[in-house]
């Protein structure tokens, strides 16, 4: 009895109403798909909140790390420095040994910006191209000759110095008015460190008060500042500044607070006695520069106003001459 009933069983006859038995095989195929996923995801889940947690800031790091790859790629392509970038990459030029050189230079510029390091060894290349060819261009269409070539090549030279005579021009400049406001600076030190603020703090209080009457003076204070928190060596933040200022009134104050430090000897004293030399000194620079005038100004009046006066004064009396020899 048992055996016939076996025989006549169908699955069919106990599913739903509505449920055929193909249904029935692909609704059992997704629940073990599921059941087989949720298996796979169990094993694999940190097994604490700590681990979770951890995989979650792991992945969000990575994200941002691709998204800000993607970024400066795709800038570097769009703007001309990314260009300027890819080139010099190319040439390998980023990484010789001029690179350092160039760094220093533009750093006693006053330009400290990334794109500087791109922009210094582009003009250097593509400058004597460009005023080479403007030049043969100009010399063969207004002025052609045999010698056309002479400025052009004159030119090429101008292009690839170029770069570098302006950069220390502006490196002179910006070295003059580092000294011209280098008392004032030394005053104000004076003051802070009278009222009992450590060399840091004169620092960084000093470049926020030069910020608008002296803004070279008080950059570089603000990055010695800066360098003195983060330095392994203090020593290394005075070396820095007397590199990228190359400015012999940053030398002595570099000198003097090193001395200060290194011999425990009053740090007002020593500004305040450094302080009055370089107004002495300031000074004397504008003495001899009032004394140097008469002897310049010698040269503009035997060109530009003898002349005139001589003209003036005898021109009349050699007119008249001329006129009595002529009646006879």
């Amino acid at each position: 009895m048992r055996s016939t009933r076996l025989q006549n069983f169908q699955i069919a006859d106990w599913l739903p109403p509505g449920i055929s038995l193909e249904d029935a095989i692909v609704i059992v195929a997704s629940l073990a798909a599921l059941a087989t996923f949720l298996a796979m995801w169990q094993a694999f889940r940190p097994s604490s909140a700590f681990e979770r947690r951890l995989e979650q800031i792991v992945h969000r790091k990575e994200t941002l790390r691709q998204s800000a790859l993607a970024n400066r790629r795709s800038q570097h392509r769009r703007t001309p420095v990314g260009l300027m970038r890819e080139a010099l990459g190319r040439l390998n030029l980023l990484r010789s040994r001029h690179s350092a050189e160039a760094r220093q230079m533009l750093a006693r510029a006053g330009i400290r910006s990334q794109d500087a390091m791109i922009k210094y060894p582009f003009a250097q290349i593509s400058l004597p191209f460009v005023f080479g060819a403007v030049t043969l261009t100009y010399t063969n269409v207004l002025l052609p000759s045999r010698f056309s070539l002479l400025p052009a090549m004159a030119a090429v030279l101008l292009g690839f110095y170029f770069p570098r005579i302006y950069l220390r021009n502006a490196a002179d400049k910006r070295a003059k008015q580092l000294q011209l406001g280098l008392p004032d600076g030394l005053d104000l030190m004076v003051i802070c460190a009278e009222a009992g603020l450590s060399l840091d703090a004169t620092l960084v209080r000093v470049s926020r008060e030069l910020g608008n009457t002296w803004p070279e003076l008080a950059e570089e204070f603000g990055i010695t500042a800066a360098e003195l928190t983060f330095l392994p060596e203090r020593r290394m933040a005075f070396d820095n500044l007397n590199a990228l200022t190359d400015s012999d009134g940053i030398r002595g104050v570099v000198n003097t607070l090193q001395q200060t430090a290194k011999f425990g000897t009053p740090l007002a004293q020593s500004l305040r006695v450094l302080a009055t030399e370089m107004r002495t000194a300031r000074m004397t620079r504008a003495e001899e520069k009032a004394a140097r005038l008469p002897a310049l100004l010698t040269s503009p009046m035997m060109i530009f106003i003898l002349p005139t006066l001589f003209i003036v004064l005898l021109g009349p009396a050699a007119i008249n001459v001329m006129d009595t020899f002529s009646r006879h």
